[in-house]
């Protein structure tokens, strides 16, 4: 990162925090799938990646060589179609795709993960402003084997299998090594691997992206298809139930389109019954992560930089890990994920741009040959996983609101207090069971949305989901 980019990293206006926009948005949930075909010996197996987070890691890139699936005989199938890199890290309180395909159909008691070369990208605090280092990681394994709490029954097509699959949890805090409080490059592979049926909670899928390659066939056609995480076609079923985004509509898609999926699994084909679909964007470029910095800092926005940490596609000037700037016309759209109301564009605008928001932006793919001046159209507001620490006494149950200390890379852009609001539907997770498990100075994750109030500036997090952590985040100093 450079100097002057680092320098505008921690440069940020302490912004007092409000409760003005709560009655705009609930929380909701969603959830995704494919189109792999199936033969009579075989059944539709999917595999879902979330994480465990640690707040000062940004990025944990790490090749999934294989996921094999063993039964009692030994006999071995595998759930990708081909190796494929995973960022654990991105995922941040969300659940995504990894994979989906057809597998010999039986019953399977064990999973072994073969890993190949992974990558840490962290904050280090050790250079002044504190900056993202990113290194090659040191397994200390390449294979993790484990028992299943519980089988996973894959029953045949033929015979009326329905999509079940593996929820993959990386927990970044229990394999990350550190000494002294200081991130050592050693990873000891820790994954938390579960059974989940199509309409569990942990075969949710909150965001899938990927290119429309097949537009609907007309203005009520109920399908498109887009491409999967190894270049697959999955094919997305829309229904008047959908919802869609930022001005997407079936008769807007086309081989340009760039779309961000919500829904779950169809029983009956393994395609994706979607409830939401987002246009992020419909010129073939996209890139999302955290804004880090706001010009101006109030007032309609002229430009911001952003932490680059997901790409499509990858043939321009902006790569994964780059700080990027863009300039904004003022012909900007703007939408905001899973917040489906006639204020979202109140709430969402050149003049609600604030460092910590997660967003994702698209552009011209052709355009943009310069990191430092991109040009887009299109602006998405999404939810991220926020770390942090109650405040002690701030806690208001009869309000359904705290106040929470930012930590890891998202608190250095966000450096004061944040009061967090509950909507009617945000569920409790990992050891929270209701607002009442919450304690002084406990650890937590808010995945949510970072929002400003248009009428002072201030800033709320709205949250989906709040998350119990068993640990403490380290302030990570640098590399042994």
């Amino acid at each position: 990162m450079s100097s002057p980019t680092r320098e505008k990293l921690l440069k940020l206006a302490l912004l007092p925090l409000s409760a003005a926009l709560i009655a705009a948005a609930g929380c909701t949930s969603s959830t995704m799938a494919t189109g792999t075909q199936t033969n009579a010996s075989s059944g539709p197996a999917f595999l879902i990646g979330t994480d465990a987070p640690l707040a000062s890691v940004v990025s944990f890139q790490v090749q999934l060589q294989s996921v094999e699936l063993m039964d009692a005989s030994g006999n071995t199938v595998n759930l990708l179609s081909s190796p494929t890199t995973v960022d654990f890290a991105r995922y941040n309180g969300l659940q995504g795709l990894v994979d989906m395909n057809a597998v010999t159909a039986g019953t399977y008691t064990g999973v072994a993960i073969q890993l190949g070369t992974a990558t840490i990208g962290y904050l280090n605090t050790t250079t002044t402003p504190p900056g993202i280092t990113t290194e090659a990681a040191t397994l200390t394994t390449s294979t993790v084997n484990i028992a299943l709490n519980h089988p996973l029954t894959i029953t045949s097509k033929a015979a009326g299998g329905v999509p079940v699959g593996l929820r993959m949890d990386f927990d970044l805090a229990s394999s990350i090594q550190t000494s002294g409080g200081a991130i050592t490059g050693t990873v000891d592979p820790t994954f938390d691997v579960t059974t989940v049926a199509r309409t569990d909670q942990g075969a949710h899928i909150d965001e899938f992206i990927g290119a429309v390659t097949t537009p609907p066939s007309s203005a009520t056609a109920s399908s498109f298809v887009i491409t999967g995480p190894h270049g697959e076609p999955f094919t997305i079923n829309v229904s008047s139930s959908t919802e869609w985004d930022g001005g997407a509509t079936e008769a807007s898609l086309n081989t340009n389109s760039i779309v961000s999926v919500a829904g779950q699994f169809d029983p009956a084909d393994q395609t994706l019954d979607a409830d939401e679909v987002a246009m992020i964007s419909d010129k073939g470029f996209y890139a999302g992560g955290l804004i880090t910095y706001v010009t101006p800092s109030s007032g309609a926005a002229s430009s911001l930089d952003f932490y680059v940490r997901s790409l499509l596609p990858d043939s321009t000037a902006v790569q994964l890990g780059d700080i990027a700037q863009i300039n904004l016309t003022g012909n900007e759209t703007y939408g905001i994920y899973w917040m489906h109301n006639a204020f979202t564009q109140l709430f969402f605008n050149s003049s609600a741009l604030t460092p910590g928001q997660e967003i994702m932006v698209g552009g011209q793919a052709s355009a943009e040959t310069n990191l430092n001046a991109l040009t887009v159209d299109r602006i998405h507001l999404h939810a991220w996983g926020y770390n942090g620490t109650i405040v002690a006494g701030s806690e208001k149950p009869g309000q359904g609101t705290f106040q929470m200390q930012v930590k890891g890379f998202a608190g250095v852009v966000v450096p004061s207090t944040i009061t967090v609001y509950l909507g009617p539907a945000c569920d409790f997770r990992y050891g929270l069971g209701a607002f009442t498990g919450l304690a002084d100075g406990a650890s937590v994750r808010v995945v949510g949305l970072l929002l400003k109030n248009p009428a002072n500036g201030q800033l709320v997090l709205l949250a989906r989901h709040i998350d119990g952590l068993m640990f403490s985040d380290m302030t990570v100093a640098a590399w042994q």
